[in-house]
Parts: structure tokens; sequence; C-alpha cells
């Protein structure tokens, strides 16, 4: 059985948005976070804000240490907010796409804009731009190329999923509208065992979309969203990353343990404020998804051998 939680922040215990990258210089994994401030006193919603990117380090995703947070992303004084990063590595370039809002709100309210950035060790990060792909906010930027060659950005705005297409990851086109209905976030792409698939946070398990061509998308169900047994893990599946590694696939997600479904900012607590960072074994069973986050199995991630 899986270490659960597999991770969980030690300065501020809200570690959130997991992004699982190979650190080609460290050689090691790691897992780069919204540092949510669960241990804040804030009011209402203030502790999800004035976030850090938290950074953990482990050398096969089994054991994580935690590092500290990103430095250098500060493009103006005071105290901003930094969401669900996407790093994607092209080129001896990591490209960074993290959510940014300026200042600490109290409530869900503010501008939030997606900011690029670009290193060569994951470490030293170079504001290039402020996308210009919606007068709306966007959050939650995924990043996965398209069988053409262009970049593709899917992203949240509107509680629905956009897209914007890129020939070198710094200049984009708004596509517009990919998936909609239920409100979600956090969408994320991959391929595993044949197919492309999209999930997307419905705040109820993560939704699930197939594809075989990355333009047109199937429902194909709804994964995490009945309770774990383990330790920290007995309520849905928040806003996932998944990294494939050889033959298998495994969903990085986090879990509010201590939070009832429906609990309100009045009743909220360290308690119910503190998040767990959980992960999982994806499979693929007459074509459709499954996760059975009880199931045992054992976690190697290996080196990528290509992009």
């Amino acid at each position: 059985m899986m270490k659960s939680p597999l991770y969980r922040d030690p300065i501020y215990d809200g570690a959130a948005d997991p992004v699982v990258i190979w650190n080609r210089e460290a050689k090691k994994w790691w897992m780069i976070y919204t540092n949510r401030r669960a241990t804040a006193e804030d009011r209402l919603f203030a502790w999800v804000h004035g976030t850090d990117l938290g950074v953990a380090s482990s050398k096969d995703g089994n054991d994580w240490v935690y590092r500290g947070t990103l430095p250098g992303l500060d493009i103006e004084w005071g105290r901003n907010t930094f969401w669900a990063p996407e790093i994607y590595w092209h080129e001896g370039i990591y490209h960074m796409y993290v959510t940014y809002i300026q200042g600490v709100s109290e409530d869900w309210g503010g501008r939030a804009d997606m900011h690029h950035y670009t290193s060569p060790d994951l470490l030293n990060w170079t504001f290039q731009s402020r996308l210009n792909i919606s007068e709306r906010s966007i959050i939650d930027a995924c990043i996965y190329r398209l069988p053409n060659g262009l970049f593709r950005m899917w992203f949240k705005e509107d509680n629905n999923t956009y897209a914007a297409d890129s020939k070198d990851l710094y200049h984009w086109e708004r596509v517009g509208l990919i998936i909609e209905g239920r409100g979600h976030e956090g969408p994320n792409v991959f391929r595993f065992k044949e197919y492309y698939w999209l999930i997307v946070d419905e705040w109820r398990g993560q939704g699930v979309y197939r594809s075989d061509d990355l333009i047109n998308w199937e429902r194909n169900g709804l994964i995490l969203d009945q309770p774990g047994t383990r330790e920290d893990d007995g309520t849905i599946g928040l806003h996932a990353d998944v990294v494939c590694s050889g033959d298998e696939a495994y969903i990085f997600y986090f879990t509010h343990p201590e939070r009832l479904t429906g609990q309100e900012p009045p009743s909220y607590t360290y308690g119910t404020r503190r998040s767990s960072i959980q992960v999982a074994q994806l499979d693929v069973v007459d074509g459709k998804l499954v996760c059975d986050r009880d199931r045992p199995f054992e976690l190697k991630l290996m080196p990528p051998t290509c992009e």
C-alpha cells in the first residue's frame, strides 16, 4: 500500500494543485504546488490568497522532502497571489504558466491573469508576459502538444474549459470553448493506453473526457468521486495532475480530509482548511478510464526519455 497521505506541506499544511515534473538538472522529481496558508487565521478566503509556490523533491515519487518556495516570481511590490502552476519542458527550457492575482483578497473576486515564466533549471525564473487570451479572469493552465505541432493550452474561464494555441510557447491565439456544461476547473491532458484523456475538477470528483485527436472530446465518466479508505483520503479528489511513466499512469491530487460536503466559510477551522497530497494508479478498462484509490500499487516514477 502506498504511503498516505503522500505529502503534507510542513509550513502551512495547505499543499494543493500539484504539478509533478522531472528536474533534469537535479535528477529528481519535483512537486510544485499552490502553498495555501491553512495555518493562518485569516478572514474568509484570505488564506488561499497571498500564496507562494511550494516545492518538494523525490528520487522516485515515494518520499517527498520540502525544499521551500520558488523565488523570483514577483513582478511588482507587495504580497501577491500565485495559484496552480503548469510547467512544460521544451528544447532545454522550462515554461511555467501560473495564475496571478494582485494582492491578498478575502474572497474569490480578484482579477486572475495567466503569467508566463521561463527557466533553465526550475529555480531561476524570468517573467515573459501576461497572456492576452481573454478579457475575463483565467486560471489553471495545462499544456500538451497537438499532432500538427502546435502547442495547446487548456484553461478555466467562467467555470468552463477554453483553449489557446501557440507555435512557440510565447505567443498564444485564442481557440475558444472546449468543455462546457457542469461547472469545473483544473483541466489536465495526457495520453495513456491509446487514447488522449482530459480530466477536470467538478468539485465532486474528476470528470473524464476521451479523444482520438485532442480536438474532439467525449464524456467518459467520473473518477475520485468515491471516498478512499487510506489516511486523509476519505473525501473527493481535487485538482489533479497525471504523470505517465513507462506503461503506467499515476494521478496526483489533493484532499481536504476534515471537510464535510457543503461546509461554508464561517465553519472553517485549521482542520477543514488543511489539505493533503495523494497519489493513485490509473487504468483503462473497456475503453473507460478508472481509478481504484484503495488498490495497492508500487509507484516507480522513471526519468522521461522524451519530451
